[in-house]
């Protein structure tokens, strides 16, 4: 099937609510996307920092084939050892004290599920989250989000429960998280908001008002976690340890899962009938979950984001350009905010072989699979220098 058959099918059966770039891709393999006619390109977006342990893995495909032929489905109903395993798998992972987990199928799901948990465990109703956040498409994640352009003409759906703060503001948060506050659900770097970042101080702040307050503090890790930023989740990289983490995409290296993770204590409150889905933490998911981190372990890939992260900002940084206003991130989340209209920077990649993404205006989001080499790096940065001198 061509390009032009595949737009014209979609173009009849499925809705528009996508504005989807000109590619359709036929298989991936390693950092590697391969077009119907055959064209590789190099991938910076990794599905939206999704395919962490690059296309194809052999560990992970071997993994998933062998469940498939046993056993895909079998509902929360049941006892499930995949289940189990995988959730054992995250708690090696995570801070200290959150061992607990809640498998859904999605990033919004796990946002949704983390807020069910503060308020049924508070017994409080007020969820605070930052401007220019972004937790979901879905009511509850929509409130969320603390950007009008995706709650317009949906405002019947959210309700008055949220309000929203200044991110990287100490002082905006303390004035608003009172005694009626459930929780404050913060990202640790501002993925679809541009890649922006906050300080430690900061990060503390929300940590001790939270505690100072009885609200729990929940942080959303669906894009920075799982090694993202050079560390294993975002908030780590500023020694605060949260009440709630919310987890998604990279999680399961490529299949839709979700994942709420919290305390021993905070999850008693989630009794049976509280919450639940009928297809979170399938056999066949949760068996990807488990290949994923044994793949990162094996491979130290939260050390190579670290790395390499560090080698693409550093070579990005010397670029002589007026054109370049920021560059920011931790491991391979990178935000480089452009004078000019970075899609003209992102069509130019696609027309040399590399795809990226650009989010909040100007800014070129990396977000590659965390095998990256210095070697990709190189080509991109090369391909960057190119197109602005």
């Amino acid at each position: 099937m061509k390009i032009d058959e595949v737009r014209e099918k979609g173009s009849k059966y499925l809705f528009q609510n996508y504005g989807r770039i000109d590619l359709c891709f036929d298989h991936g393999e390693g950092m590697y996307l391969y077009d119907l006619d055959g064209r590789k390109y190099l991938d910076l977006v990794a599905g939206i920092a999704v395919n962490s342990i690059g296309y194809s893995h052999p560990k992970w495909v071997n993994a998933i084939q062998k469940k498939a032929s046993e056993l895909v489905h079998v509902s929360n109903l049941y006892q499930v050892k995949e289940q189990a395993d995988a959730a054992e798998a995250i708690a090696s992972i995570t801070p200290k004290g959150l061992d607990r987990t809640l498998f859904v199928n999605s990033g919004a799901e796990a946002n949704e599920g983390s807020m069910k948990v503060a308020v049924r465990y508070t017994g409080k109703r007020k969820i605070l989250s930052a401007l220019n956040s972004f937790h979901g498409r879905t009511a509850g994640a929509l409130g969320a989000t603390g950007q009008t352009k995706y709650q317009d003409t949906f405002q019947t759906l959210i309700s008055d429960c949220f309000d929203y703060f200044d991110y990287d503001s100490c002082e905006s948060v303390k004035s608003m998280v009172d005694k009626d506050t459930a929780a404050v659900i913060v990202e640790p770097i501002q993925g679809e908001g541009g890649v922006r970042t906050a300080s430690a101080e900061f990060f503390k702040t929300v940590r001790d008002i939270c505690t100072d307050r009885g609200a729990l503090m929940i942080v959303d890790e669906v894009q920075t976690g799982m090694g993202r930023t050079g560390r294993w989740f975002g908030i780590d990289n500023f020694n605060v340890v949260p009440d709630i983490i919310s987890l998604a995409k990279a999680l399961g290296g490529g299949v839709p899962v979700g994942a709420v993770v919290t305390t021993d204590e905070i999850s008693s409150v989630m009794t049976p009938g509280t919450h639940g889905t009928t297809f979170g933490g399938t056999p066949l998911v949760c068996t990807a979950v488990s290949a994923t981190i044994d793949v990162m372990k094996e491979e130290d890939l939260v050390q190579n984001s670290h790395d390499v992260g560090k080698y693409l900002k550093d070579r990005v940084s010397k670029i002589d350009s007026d054109e370049i206003v920021d560059v920011r991130g931790y491991g391979l989340m990178i935000g480089i905010e452009m004078r000019r209209k970075a899609s003209d920077f992102q069509k130019y990649c696609r027309d040399n072989g590399i795809l990226i993404n650009v989010c909040h205006g100007n800014t070129v989001r990396l977000i590659p699979p965390l095998i990256m080499k210095t070697s990709d790096a190189d080509i991109f940065v090369e391909s960057l220098d190119r197109f602005l001198n």
